[in-house]
């Protein structure tokens, strides 16, 4: 019988605001961990100077590349901040790794997602993330509210339109689809408004059309 042997991808990081600390730290827990569970270290991926806020982070984001390859079958950190930036980035991140079959532990929080307890806390952190996406769009809905009882404007300002410079470029004979694109507006606010110019210029003209 063929003994097979996990594959796992190490991931470490240290910031800019650290300048001091050596990701060798993080690597060797994160080496010895896989030995004594035999597994073989497929790569090591370590960001260097990068805050944990940072949207593209080199080797995380080569290592998300290598775990859609499926060239490992684990990832180990030390602890989640070194790996994620948001709870909501952690989740996404689970989300996909457990997609593509790959197990993710976290030495510190001592989670490990190939346990039914770590699949556990891994649904107890999905909930939690559920619950903030869902409190945010509760505090815009009612910010959007209170500002529409106020008589505030919501959503995107109006575009100012010159009527005179609108009438001018009809003259010109322009379309209604060049004006537009000149004036950064739409057509059907640039037909409104050729629809009153010509209603009022001819009070008694009914179903007045523009090209």
């Amino acid at each position: 019988m063929t003994h097979y042997t996990r594959r796992v991808a190490l991931y470490a990081r240290v910031s800019t605001k650290n300048g001091g600390q050596d990701p060798e730290t993080q690597l060797i827990a994160l080496r010895e961990y896989a030995g004594h569970r035999g597994m073989t270290i497929s790569d090591e991926y370590v960001d260097v100077g990068i805050s944990g806020a940072k949207d593209r982070r080199p080797e995380l984001d080569r290592l998300m590349a290598d775990a859609r390859r499926r060239r490992f079958d684990a990832v180990l950190v030390a602890r989640f901040d070194r790996f994620a930036r948001s709870t909501k980035h952690l989740v996404l991140a689970l989300e996909e790794f457990s997609s593509l079959g790959i197990d993710f532990v976290s030495l510190n929080e001592s989670i490990d997602t190939s346990t039914p307890m770590g699949k556990m806390i891994f649904t107890v952190i999905g909930a939690v993330a559920e619950l903030e996406r869902s409190l945010i769009r509760e505090r815009v809905m009612m910010g959007l509210d209170r500002a529409k009882r106020q008589g505030k404007q919501v959503g995107r300002p109006r575009a100012i339109v010159d009527r005179d410079q609108v009438r001018s470029l009809r003259i010109a004979g322009r379309s209604t689809r060049n004006i537009a694109g000149t004036l950064g507006v739409s057509k059907d606010t640039v037909r409104k408004i050729l629809l009153d110019m010509d209603q009022t210029a001819h009070p008694h003209a009914a179903n007045v059309k523009n090209p």
